[in-house]
């Protein structure tokens, strides 16, 4: 009698212990766990449970948006989108002509759309050209859908990322998907991030805290509840997303692409800055791309502006400024150009040659002989280090340690530093030199160091780092975060003001005198320097044809750089009149 007491005893304290078990476990998921995140989920599972009752749409990804320097969005354009829900197969009949009438304001065809709309199990975007991406109705489009009054399909506003179409803003960037999938459930939306230009470099930045949602709720059978009707949910938080303003002038970015297209300009780049402190204001680069339609195989998605090419005679003038600092030649120096160097495989663009002329009448002759024979005189080191001081053969876009919560911020995704000579034997070898000093063997350079290039000689030697973001703003309108112009000193230290304020002005005596006469007839007194690059793409010969310089020369306002690539071989320089035809853009613009 006793031992059975005793095994009813025993058995009541192991059914307690496991109904304690059980409270603590689900006291854990009500009070702790409901509060976490799922593993492999962005979701909590208090969230979960929520939304295995709802079935709707995203009609904002809560990802913070881009502007422009005067607050024109670059992202975040909102449009009137129509949204299908899932309807009884008995209204999908047509027996009154309203999917007909439906069907064209769409403009598709009844059978299409009734096919589409029958398979449906949960809520969808009626769907532009491109997939996944949710098709931008018109006003006019937008009215009439709405005064149909036909039951299942709603004109929702709807904030598409992108506009569909090819730019040269690949510094914007574009997303991918994240890793594992994730979507949102009964949604049919996909989480991204950023994958390329700002939207990557800027990623913790832009995330955002959730999605703005138009759902209705169901039944265990996945049956609309009457009388609940369409919803909408969003975060509502005052902080969030937040707002990126950069330097760029979306007006200009755009005026700018389209003389590209005009120009011929098939592969290249363009960037213009804001003389004054180095600010990107354009950076355009060839070929287009569309965020909404990556082709990562073709490379559109990838920002020439910032890639390092052979830069040809622009390259003297980092040469000039060279031979200057280093002693080697002055102003007072008469050279002779015959035609042909004599050896190293060298000649001049000019067969004939230019006969006696002046250091200052090479540059803006561009002569390659003068040039050539300055680059030997010259020690590697030494025009490495001017180079550096120039802000050559290193990055110089603008970037911040420890600032907007990030260790390290650099909005310019995968900028080049380029180079001057591939190794210390190559800066060793006279022949590789010489070659050097008309900017081609190992000589690479980015289009954003050639206009900033230009900026640092008008400021006296001292390198700013070219700026694209401004500024961060709360959605409430709070100023977050301001990043101010700073400079990119080379541990070499600077150029001398006065080698500086010498070589920017042989740059107006390339126009005047020189390469640049065709310039003589723009708007403004312009002052530059052109340069052409034999390379070798796919087995031939072809050129990279260059044009820095700024303009107005009596009160510089602007700087710019513009790179046609892999050019015929003959010709004449299309980044020449090209810089001229952005000048007098420039020029009518009101202040």
């Amino acid at each position: 009698m006793f031992k059975q007491k005793q095994r009813v005893f025993y058995g009541l304290v192991i059914l307690t212990g496991i109904l304690v078990v059980l409270i603590l476990k689900l006291a854990y998921i009500q009070l702790i766990s409901r509060t976490s995140k799922l593993p492999d989920s962005v979701y909590t599972l208090q969230e979960m449970s929520v939304l295995q009752r709802e079935r709707g749409v995203v009609l904002d990804s809560g990802r913070g948006n881009i502007y422009d320097r005067k607050g024109k969005p670059i992202t975040g354009e909102t449009v009137s989108a129509a949204v299908l829900f899932p309807i009884d197969k008995k209204s999908l009949s047509n027996k009154d002509g309203s999917m007909d009438l439906v069907a064209a304001a769409l403009d598709s065809d009844t059978a299409k759309l009734t096919n589409i709309w029958d398979k449906l199990s949960v809520p969808v975007f009626w769907q532009g050209v491109l997939k996944n991406t949710p098709q931008a109705l018109n006003q006019s489009q937008a009215e009439h859908i709405s005064a149909l009054k036909v039951s299942g399909i709603e004109v929702l506003p709807y904030t598409q990322r992108y506009v569909n179409k090819q730019s040269g803003m690949q510094w914007l960037g574009h997303l991918s998907e994240l890793s594992g999938q994730k979507h949102m459930p009964h949604t049919g939306f996909a989480f991204k991030e950023g994958a390329s230009g700002l939207e990557k470099t800027l990623e913790p930045l832009l995330r955002g805290i959730g999605p703005t949602t138009a759902y209705y709720s169901v039944d265990g059978t996945n049956r609309a509840i009457p009388g609940t009707g369409i919803q909408l949910k969003s975060p509502n938080n005052p902080y969030y997303p937040l707002r990126l303003r950069t330097t760029i002038d979306l007006s200009l970015q755009q005026q700018i692409e389209a003389l590209t297209k005009k120009a011929g300009m098939k592969e290249g780049a363009v960037v213009l800055l804001d003389a004054s402190n180095a600010d990107v204001l354009a950076m355009v680069s060839r070929p287009f791309y569309n965020p909404l339609d990556i082709h990562p195989e073709l490379g559109a998605w990838n920002n020439r502006a910032v890639q390092a090419a052979a830069p040809g005679s622009i390259f003297k003038t980092v040469v000039a400024a060279a031979a200057l600092e280093a002693g080697v030649t002055s102003t007072d120096e008469s050279f002779y150009c015959s035609g042909d160097y004599g050896k190293y495989g060298l000649s001049c663009w000019k067969p004939s040659g230019h006969g006696s002329l002046t250091l200052e009448q090479a540059f803006a002759e561009s002569c390659n002989i003068v040039f050539a024979q300055l680059s030997e005189r010259l020690s590697g080191e030494e025009l490495e280090i001017t180079a550096s001081r120039l802000g050559l053969g290193r990055t110089v876009g603008w970037e911040a340690k420890n600032m907007a919560g990030m260790p390290l911020l650099q909005p310019f995704d995968h900028e080049e530093a380029g180079t001057i000579y591939s190794s210390e034997a190559s800066a060793l070898d006279r022949g590789t030199r010489a070659q050097s000093g008309i900017g081609q063997r190992d000589v690479r350079v980015t289009p954003l160091q050639a206009a900033n290039l230009v900026v640092t000689l008008l400021h006296g030697g001292q390198v700013r780092a070219p700026r694209i973001l401004e500024s961060i703003v709360y959605a409430n309108g709070q100023l977050m975060k301001e990043f101010k112009p700073h400079l990119s000193p080379s541990r070499a230290g600077s150029i001398r003001p006065e080698t500086a304020r010498l070589v920017s002005s042989w740059m107006e005596k390339v126009v005047t005198d020189g390469t640049g006469k065709s310039l003589l007839k723009a708007k403004w007194r312009l002052a530059g320097k052109s340069g052409t690059a034999q390379v070798t793409v796919q087995g031939r010969q072809r050129n990279n044809q260059w044009f820095i310089g700024y303009g107005p020369v009596d009160r510089p306002k602007y700087a710019a750089a513009i790179l046609f690539q892999n050019m015929p071989t003959e010709g004449s320089n299309q980044a020449t009149a090209l810089f001229g035809e952005i000048m007098n853009l420039l020029a009518s613009q009101k202040s």
